[in-house]
């Protein structure tokens, strides 16, 4: 566990699905106060949600500050997130998000196999594979081989059905308003992420690609499964195209497939997420709107 040192500039950021508890705030305010100078506090103007940061400059130890800030916000439905250095006065460089009930709501894998009359099955394994009970790539390949025989065209009507994650298309906005990159990285399929990603002018994308022949699923993907380490390996190549450090990268994800490239970024996010990525990250976010996450930073 890493803390913020003397000197450096340090935020934390409370959002919430009801209004913030006046009590809970004047508790993390006379905690920081202590441990900060020049304190400020700025309710964030968003719409659906409630959201606030302290903004000030490290003067004291914030060693235990979970057990002072997180516990009792979490009993109260605060999500907090602490930064600090470039982070916390600049605001990410790069967001990137898990694709499959992160940045939407559906599991698109499902959605196939609700056509190929396997959606039960299918799910019961990509609830384990999240949980962390099964490898992702064999579990991926399992599902895949019950889309066998399945017109290509199921395809671009999954693709019509997809729902986006409250705020998606906000966050993305609003990282574009304040200089970042965005990034997609998801077990799913191209298929479906590519025309999403390119309408909501998303910079960069990876996800699997599905093998079609005589305009049948076969079954089967094609090349590398985008497993836990190829998110890792792909959050850590576009923070070093675009000269990007990765402590001023913030990644988000629900499953334990996302747990490498939540431990490789400045922070890392669980979104509505299942247990054990919530006890590995840096942050939760328990409600269902993404934009939480720019809020976190005083964006909106």
């Amino acid at each position: 566990m890493t803390y913020p040192n003397e000197g450096d500039t340090v935020r934390l950021g409370l959002v919430s699905p009801r209004p913030l508890s006046q009590a809970y705030v004047s508790h993390a305010q006379n905690y920081l106060a202590s441990r900060t100078t020049g304190l400020r506090f700025e309710e964030v103007p968003v719409e659906g949600f409630a959201a606030a940061t302290f903004f000030g400059t490290v003067t004291g130890s914030f060693e235990g500050w979970e057990d002072e800030l997180v516990s009792p916000a979490t009993a109260l439905l605060i999500d907090t997130a602490l930064t600090w250095g470039d982070l916390a006065e600049h605001g990410p460089a790069l967001i990137v998000t898990d694709v499959d009930s992160t940045f939407i709501r559906d599991e698109v894998i499902e959605l196939l196999a609700r056509r190929a009359g396997t959606e039960d099955e299918v799910a019961a394994v990509t609830d384990r594979a999240m949980r962390g009970e099964l490898d992702f790539g064999e579990s991926l390949r399992d599902r895949v081989a019950t889309l066998k025989d399945l017109p290509v065209t199921v395809i671009d009507d999954v693709a019509k059905d997809v729902v986006l994650t409250p705020g998606a298309d906000t966050l993305v906005e609003l990282a574009h308003a304040r200089g970042a990159t965005f990034g997609l990285v998801s077990g799913g399929f191209t298929k479906v992420l590519d025309p999403l990603a390119t309408r909501l002018k998303v910079d960069q994308w990876i996800a699997n690609e599905l093998e079609v022949e005589d305009s049948l699923l076969t079954g089967r993907t094609i090349g590398p499964v985008v497993d836990r380490e190829a998110k890792t390996a792909q959050v850590q190549e576009w923070a070093d195209r675009q000269g990007i450090p990765l402590s001023r990268v913030v990644c988000v994800g629900d499953g334990a497939n996302d747990l490498g490239m939540l431990g490789v970024a400045g922070l890392g996010i669980a979104f509505q997420a299942k247990p054990v990525v919530r006890e590995q990250a840096d942050a939760n976010i328990s409600f269902n709107r993404l934009d939480a996450v720019g809020a976190i930073f005083g964006w909106a």
